[in-house]
C-alpha cells in the first residue's frame, strides 16, 4: 500500500492528523497496532481544559478549546462534549496562595482564563463540597468529552475524506530508502513519503526507528466509576494540592481519576490496578464530597500513557530525518488538544505557515549540549 503520508499510532492524536490532512485532499495511511481509541486516548478521564496548563501549552490549548465548541457539527458525530467549566477546589490558605502567585504568572503572559473564587461561590457552585475547603480556581470555557467517542468521531471523519484505517497493524521495520518511508509490518508493507509518530507509549521506539532519541517513560493512569447517584456536581472537579479528579456525568455516574498509576507491562500490552491507590483515591474523593462515600463503584480499569520529564509533549519534525514528524509524550492531559495538534501536524507535513511556538515541544530539547 502506498500513500502520502503514513500515521503511526490510533489515538486521538494519529485520527486527528490523518482526518487534517485527509480533508486538504492528501492521501493517508493510518496503522494501528490493536484498534483506535485502545489505550489512552480511549480510556482517559476525558478532562477538556484550559485550567492549570503550562504556560507553554496554553496557546495551543486555547486554539483547541475554540475547536471543540463546535467540533460534534464539524465532524458530524456525538464527541460526548459538554462545556460544564473545571474548578480546581483550595483546601487552606497555602492553596489560595498558590492560585495566586499562578494568576500573577498568567497574566503578566496575557492570560485571563483563569478565575479565582472564594468560599462563597464555590459553595455556590459545589454545595456538596466540604464546607473547610476555602476556595478555588476556575476556567468557565471547560468540560469534558468521552474519549472513545472523540477518538473514533475523527477516525470515521478521516475516513470519509479518503484516509485508510489500517487496524490490528503492529510496525515492525521503518526506514528511509531514496525519498520514500518503507514500512514492514505485521501483515503487509507499506510507502510513504511522509511519516508522522503518534504512537503513544510506543512512540520512543518509533522514534528511535527514525533516528531520533527520546527520554520517553510510560505509565497506567487509573480510573474508576460508580453506579447512578443523585446529581450533585455539574463542573468537574479537581484540587491544587491534593490528587482529586472527578466528574459526574448525565446519567449520575461519577468517574474518579486524581492521577494514581496501576502497573504497565508495554512489552505485553497489558496493565494491572494498584487497588490500594484506588482505594486512596476513593477516600480523597470522600473527604472532598462526603455525599460520596455511599458511591459503589461499578467497574475499574488503567490505560497505557506515555510521559516526558517535564510533563510537555513532542510536537515537530524529526531531529535527524527528513519528512518525519512527532506528536506524542502527552503526559496524562494530552486529550484536549487532540484537535489542534492534528492541525499542526498536518501543516508542519504539507509545509504549511504554522502559527505556534513549537520550540518547548522539540524532540531534542533533552540532547547533551556539546560545549
Amino acid at each position: 500500500m502506498k500513500a502520502d503520508v503514513l500515521v503511526i499510532g490510533g489515538g486521538i492524536q494519529g485520527c486527528a492528523t490523518a482526518y487534517h490532512l485527509a480533508r486538504r485532499g492528501t492521501s493517508v495511511i493510518l496503522l494501528e497496532k490493536d484498534y483506535t481509541g485502545r489505550h489512552a486516548s480511549g480510556v482517559n478521564a476525558g478532562g477538556v481544559r484550559l485550567l492549570g496548563r503550562d504556560v507553554a501549552e496554553v496557546p495551543l490549548s486555547k486554539a483547541s478549546m475554540e475547536m471543540w465548541q463546535t467540533l460534534d457539527e464539524e465532524l458530524d458525530a456525538d464527541t460526548g462534549f459538554r462545556r460544564n467549566s473545571v474548578i480546581n477546589i483550595a483546601v487552606d490558605e497555602g492553596d489560595m496562595a498558590t492560585l495566586r502567585a499562578r494568576e500573577g504568572k498568567m497574566q503578566a503572559a496575557g492570560y485571563t482564563h483563569e478565575r479565582i473564587i472564594d468560599r462563597a461561590e464555590l459553595l455556590d457552585r459545589l454545595p456538596h463540597v466540604n464546607p473547610d475547603c476555602v476556595g478555588g480556581a476556575t476556567s468557565d470555557l471547560d468540560g469534558y468529552a468521552i474519549p472513545y467517542k472523540a477518538t473514533s468521531a475523527f477516525r470515521l471523519a478521516a475516513e470519509r475524506h479518503g484516509a485508510q484505517v489500517v487496524d490490528g497493524e503492529e510496525l515492525i521495520t521503518l526506514r528511509r530508502v531514496g525519498q520514500s518511508w518503507l514500512v514492514q509490518g505485521a501483515r503487509q508493507r507499506y510507502e510513504a513519503n511522509s511519516v508522522v509518530n503518534c504512537a503513544g507509549a510506543w512512540a520512543d521506539r518509533v522514534a528511535m526507528m527514525i533516528g531520533d532519541n527520546v527520554p520517553l517513560s510510560h505509565a497506567a493512569p487509573m480510573l474508576m466509576i460508580t453506579a447512578r447517584m443523585p446529581h450533585f456536581a455539574r463542573p468537574v472537579v479537581g484540587a491544587v494540592s491534593r490528587q482529586l479528579s472527578f466528574k459526574q456525568f448525565e446519567n449520575g455516574t461519577v468517574l474518579i481519576g486524581g492521577g494514581a498509576k496501576g502497573f504497565a507491562d508495554r512489552s505485553n500490552n497489558r496493565t494491572r490496578l494498584d487497588y490500594a491507590k484506588l482505594a486512596n483515591a476513593a477516600r480523597i474523593t470522600a473527604e472532598f464530597f462526603p455525599i460520596m462515600a455511599r458511591a459503589s463503584i461499578n467497574r475499574m480499569w488503567a490505560g497505557l500513557e506515555a510521559y516526558m520529564p517535564d510533563n510537555l509533549p513532542v510536537i515537530g519534525a524529526a531531529e535527524n530525518a527528513d519528512r518525519a514528524f512527532h506528536a506524542f509524550g502527552f503526559s496524562a492531559h494530552g486529550f484536549q488538544m487532540g484537535p489542534v495538534t492534528g492541525q499542526i501536524m498536518a501543516d508542519l507535513v504539507l509545509g504549511e505557515q504554522n502559527r505556534f511556538d513549537l520550540t518547548p515541544f522539540r524532540i531534542n530539547r533533552y540532547d547533551r549540549k556539546v560545549l
